[in-house]
């Protein structure tokens, strides 16, 4: 991938990069946005809902480490999952994140996602670097097609973008706390 220019707001993906750049630009974008919503919060700012949602943003980190997981090591690499949920029995407890990131520390969370982002962002530049965004991923969906490293980019992408409007505003609703972006 090529260097970002100095003069570049380092949330923002390229103005002129390549396709790879551009995308990965885009999920590092979702990224830091999730983490400034969930940054610099106790334990009651971590668990607050909004409405009739029980989402919460100690939620949203934990299911965003459990997907971050699930796609760029599992199904990019068909590695293992992480032992912080690889003995979770998914099919009788299929909220186990939602539900068990209240048991969780605020510090605990943002490391077990920080944790997870780090190991993903090392899987997508090895993948990157050894077959490119047209690359097809280890484990196919079940009708046996294999989806590129393009087609699960985008997913995330959209994955968190969907979950950040949900932090802005569980996190407006905690302190007011409330921007596009986060602060240089």
């Amino acid at each position: 991938m090529s260097e970002n220019s100095s003069e570049q707001i380092p949330w923002e993906p390229p103005v002129a990069g390549d396709e790879a750049d551009t995308l990965v630009g885009s999920l590092e974008r979702q990224r830091r946005t999730l983490a400034w919503k969930c940054g610099g919060l106790d334990a009651a700012g971590m668990r607050a809902t909004v409405g009739a949602s029980s989402v919460t943003l100690g939620g949203l980190l934990k299911h965003l480490a459990v997907v971050e997981d699930e796609y760029f090591s599992r199904r990019l690499f068909g590695r293992e999952l992480q032992p912080a949920w690889s003995a979770v029995d998914w099919d009788s407890d299929p909220d186990w994140e939602w539900r068990t990131a209240a048991e969780d520390t605020p510090e605990q969370l943002m490391a077990l996602w920080q944790d997870t982002v780090a190991r993903s962002r090392a899987n997508v530049r090895q993948a990157l670097a050894e077959g490119g965004l047209d690359q097809p991923v280890q484990v196919t969906w079940p009708d046996g097609r294999a989806p590129s490293l393009r087609r699960i980019l985008v997913d995330l992408i959209e994955e968190y973008a969907r979950h950040v409007g949900h932090a802005d505003l569980i996190r407006e609703s905690v302190d007011g706390l409330v921007g596009e972006d986060p602060p240089r």
